[in-house]
C-alpha cells in the first residue's frame, strides 16, 4: 500500500513538472501578432528561364539550342545603346508571319543580359507559310546595362558588349 502512494506522488510530481515547463516554454508565444497570407505556389521555370540560367552558368561555352521553339526565337539584331547607363535595349525579333503576338524578354545576371524573342501563333489549324517577319522590340532592364554583355538565348551568341 505504501508503494502505490509513492508512485502516485511521483506521477503527480512529474505531471506538474511537465505542465510548468510547458507553461514556461509557451510564455513568450503570442505576444507579437503575425499576419500570414496565402502565397501562390512556386512558379516552375519555363524554357527561357532554364536556358538563361544555363547560359549564365556556363558562359562563354554555350552551344545553340536544337530546333526552333516559340519561347526561344533567335534575335536578328540589337541596336547599340547611346551609353551604358541605359535601362532599355531595342532588339530585332525574327518571328513567324502568322504570329498574332510577339515580343522579347530578358534575364539579367551580374555579367550578362540574356534576351530571347517569343511568338504566339494565331491558330494551329489552317495553313500558314513559314515566312520570317522581323520587328523591333524594346526590352526594359531591371538595372542599367553598365558594361554587361548581351547574349541571344536561342543561339548562345554575344550580340553586344555593354
Amino acid at each position: 500500500m505504501r508503494g502505490s502512494h509513492l508512485s502516485r506522488t511521483r506521477t503527480l510530481a512529474a505531471a506538474l513538472a511537465l505542465a510548468a515547463s510547458g507553461a514556461v516554454a509557451l510564455s513568450g508565444c503570442g505576444q507579437k501578432q503575425q499576419t500570414v497570407g496565402t502565397a501562390p505556389p512556386p512558379k516552375k521555370p519555363d524554357a527561357f528561364e532554364r536556358r538563361a540560367d544555363q547560359i549564365v552558368r556556363s558562359w562563354p561555352k554555350v552551344s545553340p539550342i536544337a530546333g526552333r521553339q516559340q519561347a526561344l526565337l533567335p534575335l536578328a539584331g540589337v541596336e547599340r545603346p547611346k551609353n551604358t547607363d541605359v535601362r532599355e535595349i531595342t532588339v530585332t525579333v525574327g518571328h513567324s508571319a502568322c504570329d498574332i503576338r510577339f515580343g522579347a524578354r530578358s534575364h539579367e545576371s551580374k555579367d550578362l543580359v540574356v534576351i530571347t524573342g517569343w511568338g504566339k501563333k494565331k491558330s494551329s489549324k489552317g495553313m500558314c507559310t513559314e515566312n520570317l517577319a522581323t520587328d523591333r522590340v524594346t526590352v526594359r532592364l531591371k538595372s542599367a546595362l553598365a558594361g554587361r554583355k548581351v547574349v541571344d538565348a536561342a543561339t548562345g551568341k554575344q550580340l553586344l558588349k555593354g
